[in-house]
C-alpha cells in the first residue's frame, strides 16, 4: 500500500456568506481561536503525516500564500524585541520550500473541478482532501483517523461521515449504506443532496477525504451536476461499480460548519471554552450579555 503523502486544499471559493469581511480577505483566513481556518486544516494534515500541500486558489487569495511564507521583517522585529514565543508562532506557520504548491482554478466550476486541477501533481498515489470550511475539534485529528482507516482496510475512497437531521440531508452527499463494521461504513452508492423523502440514509459526507488516484479518471469535467457545478460525488458511483470501495468513517470529534456565520461563531466559542486562559473571560461575557 502506498503512503498518503499529499493533501489538496480547495480554497478558490468567494465566501459570499461573509461579505463584506471577505471582499478583500479570503474566507479561509477567518480566525478561529488564534489561527485562520486554513492553518487549522494544514496543521491537521501535518499531524496525519502529510508532507506536501496543494492549494487550489483563485484571484484574491494571495494572503493564503503569504501566510505560509516567511516574513523576515516581522521575524527580525520580534527577535530584536525578544518576543520569542511570538517568533515561534510565526515560524510555525511557514511551510518548507517545495512543500506548498499553488494552482489557480480560473472558473468556479465546483469541488470536482478543483480536485481535477491537481491531477498532474498527484500521479499514482492516494491523497487527502481537506475542506477548510469544515473545522473538526477532536482528540485524534480527523484526517489521521481517515489515514488509519485506509491503512487498516486497504485501497479505495474514504470520507468522514456523520449523522444529520432528516431535514438537513438535502445539504450533503449521503451514503446508501451496504454494511458497517468498527465505525467504517461500506457504501453501495452516494447520492448528492437528496430529497429528504427519498434519501437512502442520514449518513452525510463531511469535508475530509482520502481519495484513490483513479478518481481523476471519473471526474467528468464536461458534465455539470447539482448546482450547475462539477460534483466530486458524481465520480464515486462509477468507481463503486468498478469494485473500488467507497467507505465512510464515523469520526471521533465535533464538526463546525465554518462556511456559515453561525458555525464559525460556535467554533470560536468551543475553542475559547477549551482554552484555560480564555474560558473565564468567555463565561463572563456570556453571562453579561445573556442576563
Amino acid at each position: 500500500m502506498k503512503k498518503v503523502r499529499t493533501a489538496i486544499f480547495p480554497v478558490a471559493g468567494l465566501g459570499t456568506r461573509f461579505l463584506p469581511a471577505t471582499k478583500a480577505s479570503p474566507k479561509e483566513m477567518l480566525i478561529v481561536g488564534d489561527m485562520p481556518l486554513i492553518q487549522h486544516a494544514v496543521v491537521e494534515a501535518m499531524e496525519a503525516g502529510i508532507e506536501r500541500f496543494i492549494f487550489i486558489t483563485s484571484q484574491g487569495k494571495t494572503a493564503i500564500e503569504d501566510h505560509f511564507d516567511s516574513n523576515q521583517l516581522l521575524e527580525n522585529v520580534l527577535q530584536e524585541r525578544s518576543k520569542i514565543e511570538d517568533l515561534a508562532k510565526v515560524r510555525q506557520t511557514q511551510l518548507e520550500p517545495g512543500q506548498a504548491i499553488f494552482i489557480r482554478q480560473q472558473h468556479p466550476l465546483g469541488l470536482g473541478h478543483a480536485v481535477w486541477c491537481a491531477r498532474h501533481l498527484i500521479q499514482d498515489e492516494p491523497f487527502a482532501l481537506l475542506l477548510a470550511d469544515d473545522l473538526i475539534l477532536s482528540q485524534t485529528p480527523c484526517t489521521k483517523q481517515l489515514v488509519q482507516a485506509y491503512e487498516n482496510n486497504g485501497p479505495g475512497n474514504y470520507t468522514a461521515v456523520m449523522e444529520v437531521a432528516a431535514e438537513k440531508v438535502s445539504r450533503y452527499g449521503i451514503l446508501d449504506i451496504a454494511d458497517q463494521k468498527n465505525g467504517v461504513i461500506s457504501a453501495r452508492s452516494v447520492v448528492e443532496k437528496p430529497d429528504p423523502e427519498t434519501s437512502p440514509s442520514r449518513t452525510a459526507i463531511v469535508g475530509r477525504y482520502i481519495l484513490d488516484p483513479r478518481v481523476f479518471n471519473h471526474i467528468n469535467t464536461q458534465k455539470v451536476g447539482i448546482g450547475q457545478e462539477i460534483q466530486l460525488t458524481d465520480a464515486f458511483n462509477p468507481m463503486i461499480a468498478q469494485n473500488i470501495p467507497f467507505s465512510g468513517v464515523l469520526f471521533e470529534g465535533e464538526r463546525f460548519d465554518c462556511g456559515t456565520k453561525e458555525g464559525w461563531l460556535e467554533a470560536n466559542i468551543a475553542y475559547a471554552y477549551n482554552d484555560p486562559e480564555l474560558q473565564p473571560s468567555l463565561l463572563k461575557a456570556i453571562t453579561k450579555y445573556h442576563s
